[in-house]
């Protein structure tokens, strides 16, 4: 099916060209979404008498997601989740999450806009791209941990891995410690016996 683009659509074209995409796409996607219309001759004399007008508000929402961008882009949002202890979710962080704890936080964001390269199922700081237009994109980032604490340790470059490394090195410390104690004292007692024999 032939279309003529409204405005700009990433992977397909620039706003004013008539490109060919599949029909369920059009007629599910596009057309709905005010994106395209169907290219018939009427329509693109339509577009032209439309076109100053579609350029100016391209140009005008263009102007405010980059003010919204310059805030958002490089932005850290804490997401509280259980977890392993190898740093494995119970389940994953979503698109609404990203766009709900961005939202809290007082950006207006929508689950649509969030773009998760893939699922995010463990811990740790995650990259997440945030299309806030056709043509303007924010990076954040999320902190997946499963306390604001262990949140603040990964922000400071620990990993869970890392974490965990430490907590094992020091409950071994701490046992061979221990075994250390016991052993001498028993060494103690086989002294204070073997002086009582004699």
């Amino acid at each position: 099916m032939q279309v003529i683009l409204l405005e700009r659509v990433a992977k397909l074209g620039q706003m004013g060209e008539v490109v060919k995409v599949k029909e369920g796409f059009a007629r599910n996607f596009l057309l709905p979404q005010g994106k395209a219309l169907r290219a018939s001759d009427a329509n693109i004399a339509a577009f032209e008498d439309r076109k100053i007008q579609l350029e100016a508000r391209n140009a005008e929402s263009k102007a405010e997601a980059q003010k919204v961008a310059s805030k958002l882009d490089g932005e850290t949002f804490v997401i509280i989740r259980s977890a392993s202890d190898s740093g494995a979710l119970y389940g994953s962080v979503t698109t609404r999450d990203a766009a709900d704890t961005a939202t809290e936080a007082g950006f207006t964001v929508d689950r649509k806009q969030v773009v998760l390269r893939a699922p995010i199922k463990d811990l740790g700081l995650h990259d997440v791209t945030v299309v806030l237009h056709p043509e303007v994109e924010a990076t954040i980032t999320l902190n997946v941990a499963r306390s604001n604490e262990e949140a603040e340790l990964q922000a400071q470059g620990k990993s869970i891995q890392d974490l965990a490394a430490e907590a094992d090195a020091e409950a071994e410390f701490e046992i061979s410690e221990l075994f250390d104690d016991i052993g001498g004292a028993s060494a103690d007692e086989d002294g204070a016996s073997d002086d009582d024999r004699n």
